[in-house]
């Protein structure tokens, strides 16, 4: 059959080809053939889509969702860490199911210094800001194995009910696995979604009521208690009038602060401090210690 033959033909030709021209239309001389179907207009449900009950769960509700800060608590060293994986293995001792996330620190910090002077993508930038809190995390694990320490990947994320069960404390680097696909925030190179915006999308996806962060502070200030030893402390502020008041310091990463005011689970950000004996704990138990951000 010659090349004009083949054209003409309906069995000749490409028909991913043609699929793929401006517009959809077929090439002249051949015919769009459409295989029929049972499914073919019909919802993938198998039912009327309008009839359908959408109501999300909450995996699980009782889980603590936890993230030893990384600058604030693990680059202390042994002094800031031991105590508080102590009262996190007395938690887990009174059956409180606990999921340890880290951040990353002082070192995560380099890597976006250097980054940023290298004009790398904001993508780029949060691909390798993960790799410091997972170093941290696997530190951390390997100091609660005695007591069921256990590091998960992201892809591991829905093993966490059996491992929670077995009586293991889950240990995860703190980043979003956003990666690549990291939004670039206006006037910034630094990834907007970092280990606090990952600890509360945790919390978010298994339902947990709120998000506990180990700092290094009484909770949140009016300004940075470092700088200002009379920095007025907020024990307790809606999300919104955070955002309201615009301070120049905030403990967590804003983004956090913006997600929780419409989040459906997740509808409190605790801060306490994990030098201080015993906050830790009690978080853990569910009091009210340090300062809460609420929805």
């Amino acid at each position: 059959m010659s090349p004009a033959e083949r054209s003409e033909s309906p069995e000749g030709g490409n028909p991913a080809g043609s699929a793929g021209r401006a517009g959809g239309e077929a090439p002249r001389g051949i015919d769009r053939r459409t295989i029929a179907s049972a499914l073919a207009g019909a919802t993938l449900t198998g039912h009327d889509s309008s009839k359908i009950e959408y109501r999300p769960v909450a995996l699980m509700p009782d889980v603590r969702v936890v993230k030893i800060g990384g600058q604030s608590i693990m680059d202390r060293g042994r002094a800031a860490v031991f105590p508080v994986l102590e009262e996190i293995v007395a938690a887990r001792e009174e059956g409180i199911a606990v999921v340890v996330l880290v951040g990353g620190g002082t070192r995560a910090r380099h890597i976006y210094a250097i980054g940023s002077e290298l004009e790398m993508p904001v993508g780029v930038m949060a691909t390798l800001g993960k790799y410091i809190p997972m170093q941290n995390a696997r530190m951390i694990q390997m100091l609660l194995a005695n007591h069921g320490g256990l590091y998960i990947l992201p892809d591991d994320f829905e093993k966490l009910p059996l491992y929670l069960q077995l009586g293991c404390v889950p240990v995860m680097s703190g980043m979003p696995p956003f990666g690549y696909w990291e939004k670039r925030e206006a006037g910034s190179r630094i990834p907007p979604h970092r280990t606090d915006a990952g600890v509360f999308l945790s919390a978010e996806f298994l339902g947990a009521p709120r998000a506990i962060f180990i700092k290094d502070e009484d909770g949140l200030y009016a300004d940075d208690p470092k700088k200002n030893p009379d920095a007025e402390r907020i024990p307790k502020i809606s999300a919104a009038e955070l955002k309201a008041r615009d301070l120049p310091d905030v403990v967590v990463e804003r983004v956090v602060v913006e997600y929780v005011a419409r989040a459906r689970w997740c509808k409190e950000l605790q801060i306490v401090n994990g030098l201080k004996p015993g906050e830790v704990l009690a978080a853990l138990r569910g009091e009210d210690r340090g300062s809460i951000i609420h929805a």
